[in-house]
């Protein structure tokens, strides 16, 4: 049973940072594909950012490109998210999330609907 809890959330000033952690439990970390999304009162869950099994492959999308690093300790089992120079608009709910093994070309890392398993979120209010 594979369980994730997210921590690191707040509210912060816009231009600040948050690092968001995501400790995994219940597989074996190093084979699990991490995503994280977020997801805003009225609006879609988005994806974030994506890392591969082994960290070696890293995506994000437009809206955070430059300013969001995504990480993983696999010794730790937990993934990271680096936020920097925050925006109002980056306030949502922000949910860690796993699929085995990784995209072959990485088309579909955003997709809600190809990970199998979600954290609980926390909760991101910049102002």
């Amino acid at each position: 049973h594979v369980q994730l809890v997210e921590s690191g959330g707040g509210s912060v000033l816009a231009g600040g940072s948050l690092r968001l952690s995501c400790a995994h439990s219940g597989y074996s970390f190093g084979s699990l594909s991490m995503v994280w999304f977020r997801q805003s009162p009225g609006k879609e869950r988005e994806g974030v950012a994506y890392i591969s099994t082994q960290g070696g492959y890293k995506y994000y999308s437009d809206s955070v490109k430059d300013r969001f690093t995504i990480s993983r300790d696999n010794d730790k089992n937990t993934v990271y998210l680096q936020m920097n120079n925050l925006k109002p608009e980056d306030s949502a709910m922000y949910y860690c999330a796993a699929r085995t093994g990784n995209l072959q070309t990485g088309r579909g890392w955003d997709v809600p609907a190809t990970v199998t398993w979600w954290g609980q979120g926390t909760q991101v209010t910049v102002s």
